[in-house]
């Protein structure tokens, strides 16, 4: 076989020549075949006619390639719209549902705000009704008190004498407060009778001195007597000139009915 003689540089450049050729006839053949497979309309093709060839317009593929740019970038732009359409749809449909939630976050704010309010509304009504209770508690004792007040003081500037006038005086105060009948005439007048107005005096000859109960004091009151009818709130004592005149009154009138009704040894 003979050798190639053909050198790397020749090759190469040859190649670069053929290039452009071979474009040129792929693209003549396009079009050859292109009018060979659509007549013209001004002309019928006649057997045995010599047939004339029209000249063909041999269109590059550039044009056709813009045709199709143009068309994709329509088509792109279509769907950018529709695609930013939806996007808009979108935005609006979630804004719509945060302001929604928005409202409906406002809405139960608002009703435990409002309920934490009646709460505390309440709360405080009660304990205004508490203070106002205690108040009203505390006037009416404070008002107890000044009621009470002057009878206190009454009472403890209440003097009597030491004498028979200030005992007799003292235990109808006492017998007053008791429910024990008597006047200051019925007691004066059964004591001058009985001691003659000495409370240390003893009666030792009469049948109770017999009987060792000797009758004892200003109305002359036996012990067991005296034990019977004492007088709260009076000394156990029965030389005790108030405790025995209220003792002895009390006995009268159990019995007699007052002491103004005895008017002689009873």
């Amino acid at each position: 076989m003979p050798k190639n003689i053909l050198t790397r540089g020749h090759s190469r450049t040859l190649t670069k020549h053929h290039k452009a050729a071979i474009a040129g006839v792929a693209a003549l053949g396009t079009a050859a075949l292109a009018f060979s497979a659509t007549p013209s309309n001004a002309e019928t093709i006649a057997t045995g006619a010599p047939v004339k060839t029209a000249p063909v317009a041999v269109a590059t593929s550039a044009p056709a390639t813009t045709t199709q740019v143009a068309g994709v970038t329509t088509s792109l732009q279509n769907v950018k719209g529709t695609v930013t359409d939806q996007l808009a749809t979108e935005t609006i449909k979630l804004d719509t549902f945060a302001a929604k939630q928005k409202a409906v976050v406002a809405a139960a704010l608002a009703k435990q705000k409002a309920e934490a309010a009646a709460v505390l509304a309440k709360q405080k009504a009660a304990a205004e009704a508490v203070r106002k209770a205690a108040q009203a508690r505390a006037l009416k004792a404070a008002a107890s008190r000044s009621a009470q007040r002057p009878q206190v003081q009454s009472a403890a500037v209440q003097s009597y004498t030491n004498n028979l006038d200030g005992w007799i005086r003292h235990a109808l105060d006492i017998m007053h407060s008791k429910g024990i009948p008597g006047s200051y005439n019925g007691l004066h007048r059964n004591i001058m009778r009985e001691s003659s107005g000495n409370p240390m005096a003893i009666n030792n000859w009469d049948i109770n001195a017999i009987n060792g109960i000797p009758s004892k004091g200003l109305l002359q009151v036996i012990p067991p007597t005296f034990n019977a009818y004492h007088v709260a709130g009076t000394s156990w004592n029965i030389y005790d000139p108030v405790a025995n005149i209220t003792a002895a009154a009390n006995y009268a009138a159990d019995r007699y009915g007052s002491i103004d009704n005895v008017n002689s040894a009873y």
